[in-house]
Parts: structure tokens; sequence; C-alpha cells
């Protein structure tokens, strides 16, 4: 970020009026700000980049002019966020508000730290209750509808060969294997999508059936995978995977990503999303599915099956208990509801 230089809209044209200019002084002191949480927190790209987009839309704000002067500055920026009045205004959901706000909160305090500013903003800016959204999981018949819609074994069949042509039914046949292999593996192991999609050869043990697994805060967790998933993955290490890596015959470290696209790269989180939805469509619980439901679904129905809170939190990487009670709230509504219709004076 670099104080008075127009971004990438800008640079495209047609929005070039509406972005401001960033002040010279808060775009070295972002950019000290991203170097520390790089080099001396040791924080993943991923969070970085976070914390980078979310302090890039406060650079550009009005706000930022005097966005050393006072809390003021900062507060005016998160209330329009918030839904208030003014230009700029718009309304963000609890869930983003609060992040943009912790975000706000740690640039401020290593500002103060680092004597760019003489009032502790940080100290006036209050993060939102976070709100308790309860997760919405799949019944284990839907989950098995969901995996079910992607069958390699139904490609080619009737007329599909006859129109597309031998190689292109093949071309979908490794796709297929790729993807019924992920979807297999996110539900089996409760992985998030960007878990799933980081994993290297050398993250695999098969023999073992299980998978390591670096996570959030670089924690990490080694979690076993069900015979099913590792039946697909084994067939479509076999069969797929090493097809799609003749696309990109780079040299690639740690046996290389698990999951590649058609042309040899690792697969990206748009792929894993659109998957997903389309497997949904196919199984009718389309509207209410995500990648992250596999992973709700896989802590409810281990719960639901007797498993321990302390086991289910460690398999899920949460560095806090509480993270993982909010499915006890969810097994606690379907307990009722099985009641409700089981019992004959419920």
């Amino acid at each position: 970020m670099t104080g008075g230089r127009p971004g990438p809209a800008a640079r495209r044209g047609g929005r070039a009026a509406s972005v401001r200019p960033v002040p010279a002084d808060l775009a070295a002191a972002i950019e000290a700000f991203l170097l520390h949480l790089r080099v001396e927190r040791g924080l993943a790209a991923a969070t970085i980049a976070g914390y980078g987009a979310d302090l890039a839309d406060f650079a550009r704000s009005a706000a930022a002019d005097g966005w050393a002067a006072s809390p003021d500055a900062a507060l005016g920026y998160l209330a329009r966020l918030a839904g208030g009045a003014g230009p700029g205004s718009r309304t963000l959901r609890p869930t983003s508000l609060r992040r943009r706000t912790a975000a706000l909160r740690a640039f401020y305090r290593f500002a103060l730290a680092e004597d760019l500013l003489t009032t502790d903003v940080a100290a006036h800016l209050d993060l939102p209750r976070e709100p308790r959204i309860l997760p919405d999981p799949l019944t284990v018949a839907e989950v098995d509808r969901l995996l079910a819609a992607v069958d390699p074994d139904a490609i080619g069949e009737g007329g599909e060969r006859r129109r597309r042509g031998r190689a292109a039914s093949s071309a979908a046949v490794l796709a297929a294997l790729r993807d019924r292999a992920l979807l297999e593996l996110l539900y089996a192991a409760g992985l998030r999508v960007s878990e799933a999609l980081r994993l290297d050869g050398d993250d695999l043990d098969l023999g073992e059936a299980s998978v390591r697994v670096v996570g959030k805060g670089d924690r990490e967790r080694v979690v076993p995978v069900g015979d099913i998933a590792v039946a697909w993955l084994r067939r479509y290490l076999a069969v797929a995977r090493p097809a799609l890596a003749a696309a990109d015959r780079a040299r690639a470290a740690r046996g290389g990503p698990v999951f590649l696209s058609d042309r040899g790269r690792r697969l990206g989180r748009s792929h894993a999303w659109a998957l997903v939805k389309r497997a949904a469509v196919a199984a009718g619980v389309a509207g209410r599915t995500s990648p992250h439901t596999l992973r709700h679904s896989y802590a409810t129905h281990l719960l639901e099956g007797g498993a321990d809170l302390r086991v289910v939190q460690e398999l899920l990487g949460h560095a806090s208990i509480s993270t993982t009670q909010i499915y006890t709230h969810v097994t606690g509504e379907r307990i009722r509801e099985v009641y409700a219709r089981a019992h004959p004076r419920a």
C-alpha cells in the first residue's frame, strides 16, 4: 500500500473517481504492521491477507485522514459499517463487523506501541458481541445422497459416450474421481475446505488411515479417515491424480498437492464450493449447504454417536472447548425432535 497511489480498481478505470488516495503515513503504518504480523508473530499468509484487506478498506474510507488524531475516525468508520448514516455507510454482517473491529484494534495497538500515535485508540474499540449461530448440519441420509451425487462410475453410460466422445468422457471420469475423493475426505475427517486443499502427498498416510492437518494458528493434528474415504482416495491417487499431474510437470515438494485441477495445479476453493453446491442440488439439500456444512455434519454425527466432546474438539482442531460446545446445542435439538416424534405422550 502506497500513500496517494490509486488501487487496482482505479487503474482499471470506471471507478477511479470513487477511490480515495491513502494517506502516506497510514499506508506506511499498515505496511509496518503487516510486516510485524509476518516476521515477528509468524501468522499464516491467509490471516495476514485478511488483515491487509480489512485495513485497506479503512485506509480508503473518508475516516482515514484523521486516523491518528483521535478515536473518532475509527469509531465513525465502524459505525458506518454497522449501518449508520453518512457517506460509505453499509451494513456488514455481525461476524464481518467483529472481524473488521478486531483488525483495527490490533493495528492501533501496534501503532501505539511503535509511537506512531499518542492516543490509545484501541481502548475505545469494543468488539461487537459475537453472534451465536447454530450450525445447520445434514442428516446422515442427506450426507449419503450428497456424496453419491458425484458418481464416476455413472459417467459414460447411455448417450454420454456417444455425444461427447471417449476422450471427453475419460476426462470427466478423472474429475469425478477427484471430486468424490475430496467430498468423502471433507466428511470423513471433518476438515475445513482450506485444510483439505492445502494437503500434500506427504500428509496422507492411507496405510494408517489418517491425515496430518495444519489448521488455524498453525496447529497441527492427525485425524483418522474412515475406510470408505480411504478407498476413494486410493482410487483417485492411483487412477486420476497421475493423469492430472501430467498437465504440469513442475517438480513439487512434499509429494505435491493431493487435489489437482485439470491443469495440474493445486485445486482452488472456488471449485470446491461449486462442487458442493452442485452435489447439494442433486441431493435435494440446496440452499443451506457449503463445504463447511460437511464439517458441521461430521461433528454433529460424532456427538450423536456418543463421541466425547473433548475428542471432537481435538478432531476439529478447535483451540477452545467452547467452540466445540455449539454442537451440543444442535444434538440437543435433535434429541427433542426424536422424542417428540417417538414418545406416545410427547
